[in-house]
């Protein structure tokens, strides 16, 4: 443990802040924390975690950031001891918590016997959720996501727009300014809903790394598999990106790769634990629990073209938007051959059945579905009856 190399990587990650001095909009609710209890942030590689971080050393009086990827074999309690002791630190701010072994029991070390409050993050949910069951009341846990459209806006714009529910939406119950902005809106769903978009001009080539890095790194840090496990991971996300979104599910890809069933839904919870896809259950009757599976946006875009990529596109942004809005979402699957609309959403108390689809998007596939608030989310500015923009979703969260 070199203390001196700590503080200068502590010195050199204030000065990067200063390159960032607009917030995301979680950060209030981190500062807002108070008492003892430790601070989690887990979100996907590449959404801003380090820059929060990075921000919350500035922000916090005696506070002090170590980034545990980037410190080997890292005694997480010795440190914050030494630094208490030597520097008066009473904040410890760690990024990529995961990667410090048994990181759990150091954590609970270091709440039981120090008067150091740490907060962490993390890229692989797993991992932040075990150490909220291990930590129990000691951590409390924020998700930090990506982008939504609302916040995009408000990074490109400065201008932060009232956000909307899906009551909102449904009883027109917008404001104008919601509707200024739709030309950002293909730039988002084409990459701009990762922050790093705002200050690299070639998004998809730092995405492939990014999810290199997630596979080969995050996820060996927190699962024991192998590396052959690793490489059927890397072909798996890109056969679900080459495919055509319906149809793509545990049997579908356990047929495709040549694995067990058993080893495909494992595979799939590691990269849904790793943010690169959504796994959307089925409700309705007469159905086998196997869930839908969708990316994250824009992983969709490393594979096909974005003409080819537009109607996945389009459902991935939905199930992000609904998921950001902590909203439950579930696909309806009915009997073989028969065409349903394609999210069941619940909010409040209210069920909307929602069907998500370009331009020419009707009613046609609601036949027969007679429960639930009927809605068209399509690719256009269309408002009529019950028929309303995709975009609107965006300003859910």
């Amino acid at each position: 443990m070199d203390i001196q190399t700590l503080n200068e990587l502590h010195v050199l990650a204030l000065r990067d802040a200063e390159r960032f001095p607009q917030k995301r909009l979680l950060f209030s609710q981190v500062t807002d924390q108070r008492g003892k209890h430790f601070v989690g942030i887990m979100g996907p590689r590449g959404v801003g975690k380090t820059v929060m971080l990075k921000q919350l050393a500035q922000h916090v009086e005696n506070s002090f950031y170590i980034s545990a990827d980037t410190v080997p074999d890292l005694d997480l309690f010795e440190v914050a001891k030494v630094l208490h002791q030597t520097r008066k630190i009473q904040v410890l701010l760690v990024d990529e918590i995961h990667f410090i072994p048994d990181f759990a029991r150091q954590l609970k070390k270091i709440y039981d016997f120090l008067p150091v409050r740490v907060f962490f993050s993390s890229s692989v949910s797993l991992a932040m959720y075990q150490s909220k069951i291990d930590l129990s009341r000691r951590v409390h846990i924020f998700q930090l996501y990506p982008f939504s459209f609302r916040e995009y806006v408000y990074f490109m714009e400065k201008r932060l727009v009232p956000p909307l529910t899906l009551h909102d939406i449904l009883h027109k119950k917008w404001q104008p300014e919601h509707f200024l902005y739709d030309y950002l809106f293909y730039p988002y769903l084409k990459g701009g809903n990762l922050p790093f978009s705002l200050e690299e001009e070639n998004v998809f080539s730092l995405l492939q790394n990014v999810l290199k890095k997630i596979i080969y790194s995050d996820i060996p840090a927190v699962y024991n598999v192998r590396m052959v496990d690793l490489q059927i991971i890397e072909k798996m996300v890109r056969f679900i990106g080459k495919s055509a979104i319906d149809g793509i599910n545990i049997t579908s890809l356990s047929k495709n790769l040549g694995i067990t069933k058993y080893k495909a839904e494992q595979f799939v919870q590691m990269l849904e634990n790793s943010f690169v896809l959504h796994v959307v259950w089925p409700t309705g009757t007469n159905v086998l629990r196997e869930p839908k599976i969708v990316l994250q946006l824009p992983y969709r875009l490393l594979y096909r073209e974005w003409d080819e990529a537009l109607g996945g596109i389009r459902e991935d942004f939905a199930v992000e938007m609904f998921r950001m809005a902590n909203l439950e979402c579930y696909y309806l699957k009915s009997t073989r051959g028969k065409k349903t609309p394609d999210y069941f959403v619940t909010e409040n108390d209210d069920h909307f059945i929602v069907e998500i689809g370009g331009k020419g998007k009707g009613f046609q596939q609601f036949k027969g579905v007679k429960t639930g608030i009927k809605m068209v989310f399509s690719d256009s500015n269309t408002i009529a009856g019950n028929k309303r923009p995709l975009m609107l979703l965006g300003f859910l969260a």
